[in-house]
């Protein structure tokens, strides 16, 4: 394990918090993980330290972080996930907060910040931000804009009222390090690891929040390549995490009917969305098609809503089109990994980038 000084940054001013320590989990990410860090390094209220985990890159990343003059480290071997990289840099965290950041991800010069504050509260085990992708250039960053527009500006608001947003997001969250420790920290019994330890804080009786001016920019899959790995990696998380957990989150009534809401849409309005709405318009009626624009309006005024907040409404309009084809692929991924986890008991085991 190769140890690298970690750059010296401002402390943090009193009253504020004693400190925070960023993990960046790295695998050949040399092309932006200096981004990455200087988005954590200019923050208005910058981290204690930061600490890239180079996953035995094959490109350089090492060097990359190295040369931004943060704290590395290199296991001997591949850990074989986002987790295992994140737990692979616990045992150097010492201060009593910790933050996940992908290394794909830059932060809003003010989002730790506006993060930070939400965990005053000492039963608060983990805050994320809001969520928009960096390039909306292509069909696929354009689904994943207006999906993140709708999630974001809706659910997570909603969810966040009691305390219990259905994921703390991976790409961008704020634990506290006693209650990351007593869950075990990141799991890597299942492939998403961020559904995984949030369900874990709520079975312990801790909440989590949600804060919509924290805001982060990952880079989303380009193209279909990459967005398949990513989605056939998040449909196969969700379907685990639901026969992880469960047991335990049938007692607490809130987290029981969301996930209930989550598993149904995905099932049910899933076999209607790819199979039910076309028979029927081939077999009985063209005008069962207009189905699919049923739901468009109530979709549709959130991402303007939120968009307009952003003076992105064009940007919004344009790219709505795509949402419909993401929500298409997405809903074959998650009905294949039904069927896979569930009936051919054959999970996804291999942890797959997604860009």
């Amino acid at each position: 394990m190769e140890l690298i000084a970690e750059r010296q940054v401002p402390q943090w001013a009193p009253g504020i918090a004693p400190g925070l320590t960023v993990i960046i989990p790295a695998y050949n990410e040399a092309e932006g993980i200096a981004d990455t860090v200087r988005s954590l390094q200019e923050q208005t209220l910058p981290p204690l330290k930061i600490i890239v985990v180079d996953d035995c890159s094959s490109d350089g990343t090492g060097d990359a972080a190295r040369a931004m003059g943060v704290h590395v480290i290199r296991p001997w071997e591949n850990t074989g996930s986002k987790a295992g990289a994140q737990n692979y840099a616990m045992p150097l965290v010492e201060t009593e907060f910790v933050m996940a950041v992908d290394a794909d991800t830059i932060l809003a010069p003010d989002a730790i910040e506006k993060l930070l504050p939400s965990l005053d509260d000492p039963e608060v085990a983990a805050a994320c931000g809001f969520v928009l992708p960096r390039r909306v250039e292509t069909v696929w960053e354009r689904g994943r804009y207006v999906e993140y527009m709708l999630a974001f500006n809706f659910y997570k608001p909603i969810q966040d009222l009691y305390g219990k947003p259905l994921i703390s997001s991976g790409c961008f969250s704020v634990y506290r390090a006693e209650h990351l420790r007593a869950a075990g920290g990141w799991s890597i019994r299942t492939m998403a690891e961020d559904m995984d330890l949030t369900w874990t804080f709520y079975e312990k009786g801790l909440k989590v929040r949600f804060v919509t001016e924290a805001v982060c920019y990952p880079i989303e899959p380009h193209n279909r390549e990459f967005m398949s790995k990513q989605l056939k990696r998040w449909s196969h998380g969700f379907i685990q995490n639901v026969s992880c957990h469960w047991r335990d989150v049938l007692h607490i009534p809130y987290l029981r009917l969301v996930i209930a809401v989550a598993f149904w849409d995905a099932l049910i309005a899933t076999i209607l969305y790819l199979c039910v709405l076309p028979l029927l318009a081939v077999l009985v009626d063209p005008r069962f098609l207009l189905g699919y624009a049923i739901d468009a309006p109530a979709m549709l005024l959130p991402v303007i809503v939120g968009a307009g907040k952003r003076r992105e409404v064009r940007k919004a309009l344009a790219s709505y089109p795509a949402f419909y084809v993401l929500r298409l692929v997405n809903s074959w991924f998650m009905l294949k990994a039904m069927w896979l986890e569930l009936v051919m008991r054959k999970p996804l085991l291999v942890y797959e980038k997604g860009h």
